[in-house]
């Protein structure tokens, strides 16, 4: 299992968690589970058809998960690898092509066969599970069920597994490069007096004896550990939003005593749509609804389900993580975690070395909300203050291949790289629809790092190489060095990478272009020279 630690950084008396590994080594169970081997690199999942039903007092889940796919490159005599984590196990596999034999060993299932499978063939893998799944002692952040009750004492079960993976419960291909292409169908079982709530719509409500059993259907593209299952006392409103994809349904499920909260708190999802549409393009799931569940948990971007356990306050369980008072504003929840739909959902990284493109772009979704909502200048206050939350342990880019995520910087510098960024271009209107372009451009698509980095490069007409390798590669802050004698400034960077391309605006209207030997500029005027704060990198001024 993944181990997480935490790290708390107080900026501005405020406490902002951040979840990393240090020091781990690699082991080939990790290669197993990270990489595109050859017992996954010739099928490509469809569809995911998945029932579960959790049983509250023993702590334990049952159901199966009928995997349709399609074969991507002919091979002979293949063994397929179903992951599920131990200690849940595999009860009967069944398959649409004849299996030689098959065993679950660790966190695999492995499927053999003695058969020649051709390109564009179509088969399905049934895989009947049960067991008492790990629980997470910490969640969203440390993998696992939540087998909880709510404030009137009745159960309230759900799960969240990004870092450790959706084969924690269920029996899948659990890597991030391959999304059920058509979607899924998830039955959720419950007893009669509690509500199963799913990603998607809800297609079907069946009595079945003492139990009740809810369909859920999502037709687009999803991330596995985003299907997620949850059973409470749920009650249900609804609203519409008229987008730029025309109405999209907004259907929020929330604890029977928080109605009333719900209802006020919820009323600034709208205005979130307003800001991230704008600037990111239609919402991705038009097909599947934008929806909030209340969570035992803090929140995570479950697509078209968005986790919500903010207990309906504002900022980020009532505090500012930026330390300014700006984030007090607004509902981090509902703003960061939807901000997930378009990074992290819509575009997927194949690999979760690259998560920076799902949380810097979602972290500096909130400041693109923030200028949209409020104002530009609140917008900079806040970005500003999040950069004093960057710690600059290790680089934001994980080891590839093995599961492993980067710094926990990958929010606050991630986005503080991106701000950086804009400033260079200097043109908000491109720099928008560069944002617009990439959920266009890489619509229901995984991607890698350097696609992002080459399409911003591309389109802004900039080559920012360099800039990506010193904010996600290294864990170095550029430093500008300079002295200033009347209009005449000198200046150079340290702590760079060799030949770093960033230049830098003073003054609001002069443009310099530092490298790492000493420069000298005429100003435009005597007074003491202003540097923008909102590109991430350190001033000092030396004699």
């Amino acid at each position: 299992m993944k181990k997480l630690s935490c790290t708390l950084l107080f900026a501005s008396g405020l406490v902002f968690s951040q979840f990393f590994e240090k020091g781990k080594t690699f082991t080939k169970q990790d290669t197993l589970k990270g990489s595109n081997t050859a017992f996954r690199n010739f099928w490509d999942v469809k569809k995911y058809d998945l029932s579960v039903e959790p049983d509250f007092a023993s702590k334990s889940i049952k159901g199966n998960n009928k995997i349709s796919f399609e074969i991507s490159k002919d091979v002979t005599n293949p063994t397929f690898q179903i992951d599920l984590q131990q200690p849940m196990k595999a009860d009967k596999v069944e398959a649409s092509f004849p299996i030689s034999d098959y065993k679950q060993d660790g966190d695999f299932i492995w499927i053999k066969t003695n058969k020649t499978f051709k390109k564009g063939e179509k088969y399905t893998i049934d895989v009947t599970y049960s067991g008492n799944p790990v629980i997470a002692k910490n969640a969203p952040w440390d993998g696992g069920w939540v087998f909880s009750k709510d404030e009137k004492g009745n159960p309230w079960m759900s799960v969240a597994d990004e870092g450790i993976g959706a084969s924690i419960w269920l029996p899948t291909k659990d890597i991030w490069s391959d999304e059920p292409d058509n979607g899924i169908i998830m039955k959720i079982i419950t007893p009669k007096d509690l509500v199963g709530v799913g990603n998607g719509r809800l297609i079907s409500k069946k009595n079945e004896g003492e139990k009740t059993a809810y369909t859920w259907e999502v037709k687009n593209p999803i991330n596995a550990y985003s299907i997620i299952p949850n059973i409470g006392k749920y009650v249900n409103f609804k609203d519409t939003y008229s987008g730029e994809k025309g109405k999209l349904d907004l259907d929020y499920w929330v604890m029977d005593y928080n109605l009333d909260k719900a209802k006020k708190q919820f009323q600034q999802v709208k205005p979130m749509l307003s800001a991230f549409e704008y600037w990111f393009g239609p919402y991705p799931f038009y097909e599947d609804s934008y929806k909030l569940v209340e969570s035992p948990y803090l929140g995570m971007e479950h697509q078209s389900s968005v986790a919500y356990g903010n207990h309906y306050q504002n900022g980020y369980l009532g505090n500012d993580l930026s330390g300014t008072g700006v984030g007090l504003k607004w509902d981090y929840i509902i703003i960061h975690e939807s901000g997930h739909e378009w990074f992290a959902n819509n575009i997927t990284a194949k690999d979760q070395a690259d998560m920076w493109v799902h949380e810097g772009f979602t972290m500096y979704s909130e400041v693109l909300f923030t200028e949209k909502f409020m104002d530009k200048k609140s917008a900079d206050i806040y970005m500003q203050g999040i950069h004093r939350t960057i710690s600059n342990d290790i680089p934001i880019i994980g080891k590839y291949g093995v599961r492993n995520e980067g710094s926990g910087d990958m929010y606050s510098k991630g986005a503080s790289m991106l701000h950086t960024i804009r400033q260079v271009i200097n043109n908000d209107d491109k720099f928008r629809q560069i944002l617009r372009g990439i959920n266009k451009d890489f619509y229901h698509q995984t991607v890698t790092t350097q696609q992002i980095e080459d399409y911003i490069s591309k389109k802004s007409g900039i080559d920012f190489s360099s800039v990506f390798n010193q904010y996600l590669r290294t864990t170095n802050v550029p430093t500008l060095e300079y002295s200033q004698k009347g209009e005449e400034l000198k200046f150079r960077y340290t702590n760079t990478i060799k030949n770093l391309k960033l230049p830098i605006r003073i003054d609001s209207e002069q443009t310099i272009n530092p490298t790492e030997q000493w420069q000298t500029v005429k100003l435009k005027k005597g007074s003491p020279i202003q540097f923008n704060k909102n590109y991430y990198i350190n001033y000092k001024k030396v004699q």
